[in-house]
């Protein structure tokens, strides 16, 4: 984009009008918190909004919403915001509509994929790896916007199509197994990038909650349901019943979104919780219902570490905190320290290096002043002199890092300074 919308700017220069007894932290929310606006936002003639997630030439579902949730508090009086987010909105509609278990689009039919899947799937889709918080941010977003702008007219026929593509999409991914018609498999790749049986993935029993193929980090799942991301599907699933009651009107629409909330959320309780000698009860990160967990956590969003920042429960719920507890301690595997950070990593990215994404949500979901400081000093010192945030660093040496332009990082930093400053 040319220029920024007017409320961006003034949201800039309040934030560092008082950071004036730290340049560097200034400087650094000055680049990253127009990011996403200044390098990865297109504005098409049709009226919708391609935003691309940095380094590499396509949009995800997920990104694109994380890139600019920061700004929907901005937008209730700004009409060039109103315009960007919306046409977002409008673009991942039809992306959906396009194909529901695909994670990220091209700009137009052009054919360009990652690599050569199996099945191909098509000219729109650059990679079909299909994650349900894919379709859970579209709804996030879509929700937080109506909520802070008080504008409904995204909530059109288009939209509700997509609600009840998804929905069934969900219902019929409970019984992954016996029902599914999808399938993965990318040849000559690890095991971290393919799904085993035939594309299927390892088996699964009936829980209640629905199946996923991959993580948010767009990672395979060891096992099939992962449960950050179901958690993600009944806070969005309750925001579907609110627009059902209070625009469309429809209690038969805001009944089948309750209903299947309540099958995952009892699959949650039933199957998701882990008995830990240390840490006593906590959430497992996935589970195949068949008696095996992975205990563990990811960087990327939904994690455990981000359940109250989802929604699904607050940050003083107690089986958060004993989550939080392990996901936060060496007995999670991706969890790491070094001389200069100590954090959440993932399985995406090197052995050992920290993500500055998974330090801005332990920001974000702290309730504890001073480890928010420390938090934001430790971002501070880790940039690699950029000022920009990256995928993942090595906290014994930060100038070593992954993926010089990610936008989604950089947009949630921004967040967490303004949740920082503002407290």
């Amino acid at each position: 984009m040319e220029k920024l919308p007017k409320v961006v700017e003034e949201k800039i220069e309040a934030i560092c009008g008082h950071l004036g007894g730290r340049p560097k932290l200034a400087k650094m929310f000055r680049q990253c918190f127009p990011n996403t606006l200044e390098t990865t936002t297109e504005l098409e003639e049709d009226g919708t909004t391609y935003v691309f997630t940095g380094d590499i030439p396509a949009m995800w579902l997920r990104d694109s919403t994380a890139q600019v949730r920061h700004y929907v508090p901005l937008a209730r009086e700004d009409g060039d915001l109103q315009r960007i987010i919306e046409g977002l909105i409008r673009r991942q509609i039809a992306y959906v509509k396009i194909d529901p278990y695909a994670n990220s689009f091209n700009r137009e039919a052009n054919g360009n994929h990652y690599t050569a899947d199996q099945p191909d799937p098509g000219p729109w889709v650059w990679e079909q790896k299909y994650e349900i918080d894919s379709l859970c941010y579209p709804l996030q977003l879509s929700y937080l916007y109506w909520k802070a702008t008080r504008r409904n007219e995204i909530f059109d026929a288009d939209f509700r199509q997509m609600v009840e593509q998804i929905i069934a999409l969900w219902k019929l991914e409970q019984r992954h197994g016996v029902e599914s018609p999808y399938r993965f498999q990318r040849p000559d790749c690890p095991p971290s990038d393919t799904l085993t049986r035939g594309g299927l993935g390892e088996p699964v029993g009936d829980t209640g909650m629905t199946w996923s193929g991959f993580r948010p980090s767009d990672d395979a799942c060891q096992y099939g349901y992962l449960i950050p991301s179901n958690m993600f599907a009944v806070v969005v699933l309750g925001y579907v019943e609110e627009i059902a009651r209070e625009v469309y009107n429809d209690g038969e629409l805001a009944e089948k979104a309750e209903g299947l909330k309540d099958e995952i959320d009892e699959g949650i309780r039933d199957f998701g919780l882990y008995e830990h000698p240390e840490f006593g009860t906590i959430y497992a990160y996935e589970t195949d219902g068949r008696g095996h967990y992975n205990l563990m956590d990811d960087a990327n969003v939904p994690s455990l570490l981000s359940i109250p920042y989802l929604g699904y429960v607050p940050a003083d719920d107690p089986i958060y905190r004993n989550t939080r507890n392990f996901v936060l301690s060496p007995h999670n595997p991706y969890y790491y320290e070094g001389k200069h950070a100590r954090g959440i990593g993932s399985p995406h990215t090197p052995e050992g290096y920290i993500w500055p994404i998974s330090l801005s949500m332990q920001g974000l979901t702290s309730n504890d002043r001073e480890e928010r400081d420390e938090l934001i000093d430790m971002l501070e010192r880790t940039d690699a002199d950029t000022c920009f945030m990256h995928e993942g660093f090595d906290p014994d040496d930060p100038m070593q890092f992954t993926r010089e332009w990610f936008a989604w990082a950089n947009s949630l930093f921004g967040e967490f300074v303004v949740r920082w400053y503002e407290g």
